[in-house]
């Protein structure tokens, strides 16, 4: 199979765009520790990783820069230098801004972007620090959603399975916006019991037929993951959303901390069924952010 798109990964240039979480030396994050990442990781490198298993072409998801416009025109212009490696973009924007149609027209005055991510939880231990799960209590984010959506942008959704009954009451009144769940819903408590409440939380978003969901990341919560120990996720995801509404991300670099390309994407090709694969690993993305992956 060739021709395949990965719909999550990140790129930096640290002398291009300022990320001050990856800046910060010597801090630990949810993920574990970034050292090894806290250098510049350009498309060549990523591309020379992803196209030896057969991608083509990517979605580029935002990544905590300090100016989201900057992150996005730089992006915009390493897609423009590359155009034989179709590359679309989802951007950072605070919903809740007082100026958010302003931001929403630069931002979609770039050909690449297609979305927004504004993250509402990282890990129940930073999400306690930064208070971001605030953003569902307040009626301009709402309101932002549903902007996104009659502008056709989609919304990348990153929390964690507490917050995700929350959150579909929430989504359930923007059912315009196309919605991406990032990382399965980062599933944090990879127990038996920690599986069992995330795959029953889950059902309040699978149950919503504007989401679709992102088999990503799942490297950040068990650094020494199987094929075997992600299974159970893998295939809890594909019962409850099925074959149209699944769609295969790296998270590279960051899930790079904890394995090479070749065993991630080896991982997925042995856990999803053949007859899954081109709408997983192609189909959906294409669809979803209207892409399409360069001849291979």
């Amino acid at each position: 199979m060739s021709g395949w798109i990965d719909a999550h990964h990140h790129l930096w240039d640290l002398g291009a765009v300022r990320y001050p979480w990856l800046m910060a030396k010597g801090e630990k994050r949810f993920f574990g520790d970034p050292a090894p990442i806290q250098r510049d990781y350009l498309l060549e490198e990523f591309r020379a990783e992803a196209a030896a298993e057969g991608f083509a072409a990517s979605v580029h998801i935002q990544v905590g820069a300090e100016d989201g416009l900057a992150e996005a025109r730089w992006l915009q212009s390493v897609a423009e230098r590359n155009p034989d490696w179709p590359m679309a973009q989802v951007v950072f924007c605070d919903l809740t801004a007082p100026d958010l149609a302003q931001q929403l027209d630069q931002f979609q005055s770039l050909p690449t972007v297609r979305g927004v991510r504004q993250i509402v939880g990282r890990a129940p231990g930073e999400d306690a620090q930064t208070g971001t799960n605030a953003l569902l209590d307040d009626p301009r984010f709402l309101a932002g959603l549903q902007d996104a959506g009659r502008r056709g942008l989609s919304f990348d959704l990153q929390l964690v399975p507490e917050l995700m009954e929350k959150t579909a009451r929430v989504l359930a009144l923007a059912p315009d916006t196309r919605v991406a769940l990032c990382h399965a819903g980062s599933p944090h408590d990879r127990s038996s019991a920690g599986l069992t409440v995330w795959a029953e939380e889950l059902k309040h978003l699978s149950g919503l037929p504007h989401v679709t969901c992102k088999l990503s990341g799942l490297g950040m919560f068990e650094h020494d993951w199987t094929a075997d120990s992600i299974r159970p996720i893998v295939e809890t995801c594909l019962e409850q959303f099925g074959t149209g509404r699944v769609m295969f991300g790296s998270n590279f670099p960051v899930d790079k901390l904890y394995s090479g390309y070749r065993t991630l994407a080896g991982a997925y090709r042995g856990l999803v069924p053949a007859e899954m694969q081109a709408a997983v690993f192609r189909g959906n993305a294409a669809s979803f952010y209207g892409l399409t992956a360069a001849a291979a």
